[in-house]
């Protein structure tokens, strides 16, 4: 047990003292781009962190030229003049003055200097201030800035097989169907308010990696099932996906607790 508790409990120990981290590759996924930043009060200067990481090494990747625009409403808010560039991968010194209330977009150009080769991409990122803050957003579900975020960090690539057959569930299987666009509609804003915390422990923290990558491995062999089914109807849909939440649920609920039950039993015998 203490050995769990300790796996549980060396992850939290590496949390940044940020307020809010995101992480989201560029257009292309040459890179993965981790914007971390303090709390936001309008009219001061907010801190701002960003890592530059190769999701192949899961490294930071040094030798960085990149330039920075922040907007609201098409309006510019903060820019670099030029390309800036970092020799260790990591931007640390930025404050940004976010002046209202409200949705800004923060796109970052990003590109390599000639012996780290990095084709220049981009990623935008949206940061909410004060009442903003608390409104649902629509998040994007397209293959470039929607991906499987927690399996990506655990398999190491966004081109890994375990991370293509969820992709390919998703397109082909799960969105075909009305029912399974509704259910991946609420299951997305469930899913990308936590994801992105999770995926930055998995890179921070090798341990904790295997511990979500031995967890997905039972959920990713249950998924594989519908690839033998044929799903022609909403009631397939509805029967398949019920019946694949109660497997898993046994497996990740029922069986630890029979695990536990016995364990009990035989301390107390």
């Amino acid at each position: 047990m203490k050995f769990l508790f300790a796996l549980l409990i060396i992850p939290l120990l590496t949390i940044p003292a940020f307020a809010e981290s995101q992480t989201l590759p560029t257009e292309k996924g040459t890179l993965n781009v981790k914007l971390s930043h303090e709390d936001v009060v309008p009219g001061e200067l907010t801190r701002l962190l960003i890592e530059f990481i190769n999701p192949q090494t899961e490294k930071i990747q040094i030798h960085i030229d990149y330039k920075i625009l922040i907007t609201k409403s098409g309006e510019n808010v903060f820019q670099t003049p030029n390309l800036i560039h970092t020799s260790e991968g990591v931007v640390k010194g930025l404050k940004v003055e976010f002046p209202e209330d409200g949705s800004y977009t923060m796109s970052i150009d990003v590109e390599g200097i000639l012996f780290s080769p990095v084709p220049p991409e981009t990623v935008s990122f949206d940061i909410l201030v004060g009442d903003a803050y608390a409104q649902p957003v629509t998040l994007p579900d397209n293959e470039e800035n929607g991906g499987c975020l927690i399996a990506t960090a655990a398999f190491g690539s966004e081109l890994a097989p375990q991370v293509q057959q969820l992709r390919e569930l998703r397109d082909n299987t799960i969105l075909s169907t009305e029912s399974g666009t509704a259910f991946m509609s609420g299951f997305n804003q469930f899913y990308y308010s936590f994801s992105p915390v999770v995926a930055d422990l998995e890179r921070q923290s090798p341990i904790f990696k295997e511990v979500v990558k031995l967890t997905l491995t039972p959920m990713l062999s249950s998924l594989s099932l519908l690839n033998y089914v044929d799903i022609d109807s909403e009631e397939e849909m509805l029967g398949y996906g019920i019946s694949l939440i109660i497997l898993n649920a046994g497996m990740y609920v029922g069986i630890p607790l029979l695990g536990l039950v016995k364990i009990y039993q035989i301390r107390r015998n």
